[in-house]
């Protein structure tokens, strides 16, 4: 499914498709029966890549909010195709655009959190406006601390790179929030969501080259979990 990402932009090589296929089968794969039939919404969706990605795997309607517009422009250069013709990509802030459909009602079945997480700081106000839209499953890939202490780790990064966050004030560095573990249990706890992590370890070592980030040592590294609401 992502290999499409080669003829659609030579930026992506071959070790970015061995990497993306692989994430492929943790983020969509593993939820394909949440995702079927159902309207997900793809939060921070990049190019488009995994809005793509969710409606190949049966959704039948997906909204993506991008704030790069020229991420958004890129989105063109994928196929007319049934998945393309299921696909909302909008250009826009993703808190406003969760607070609009919050005071509209909007509902989806299915929210994707996936690169954006650790990438903010307002990690509760989005869990509890991605709540209010009553998805059945949230899918959060995000880089997490490991640690069984609640706290979130503040760094900077440069807004300038396309695949971090974006500048509100023209900073030339923008403060960023990466949460541990236990830290978004409590959060995702306190909005009646139970917190499940995907294992990563099944991954043969001689495969785990192309996504080597869910393996580094130390605390700080990349995780994959679903939220379901609580029975």
């Amino acid at each position: 499914m992502m290999g499409i990402m080669r003829s659609i932009d030579p930026k992506y090589k071959d070790v970015d498709i061995a990497r993306l296929d692989l994430r492929h089968k943790f983020l969509i794969e593993a939820n394909a029966d949440a995702i079927r039939g159902n309207t997900v919404l793809d939060l921070a969706s990049h190019d488009g890549r995994w809005a793509y990605a969710f409606a190949g795997a049966g959704a039948s309607r997906v909204v993506g909010i991008e704030a790069r517009p020229e991420l958004v422009q890129n989105f063109k250069n994928f196929p007319d195709s049934p998945e393309r013709r299921k696909i909302e990509l909008t250009q826009g802030d993703i808190f406003d655009a969760l607070e609009k459909m919050a005071r509209d009602g909007s509902h989806f079945d299915v929210v994707g959190v996936l690169g954006i997480y650790y990438h903010i700081m307002d990690h509760y106000r989005l869990l509890r406006l991605v709540s209010r839209l009553t998805p059945r499953l949230i899918i959060i890939d995000s880089e997490f601390m490991d640690a069984k202490w609640p706290y979130i780790a503040i760094s900077l990064e440069n807004p300038e790179k396309d695949v971090n966050s974006i500048a509100t004030e023209g900073e030339k560095m923008v403060p960023v929030g990466i949460p541990s573990r236990a830290a978004l249990e409590k959060m995702a706890g306190s909005l009646n969501y139970d917190v499940h992590w995907a294992d990563w370890n099944a991954v043969a070592a001689k495969d785990r080259q192309p996504v080597a980030y869910y393996f580094r040592p130390g605390e700080k590294r990349r995780f994959t979990c679903v939220l379901r609401p609580k029975a």
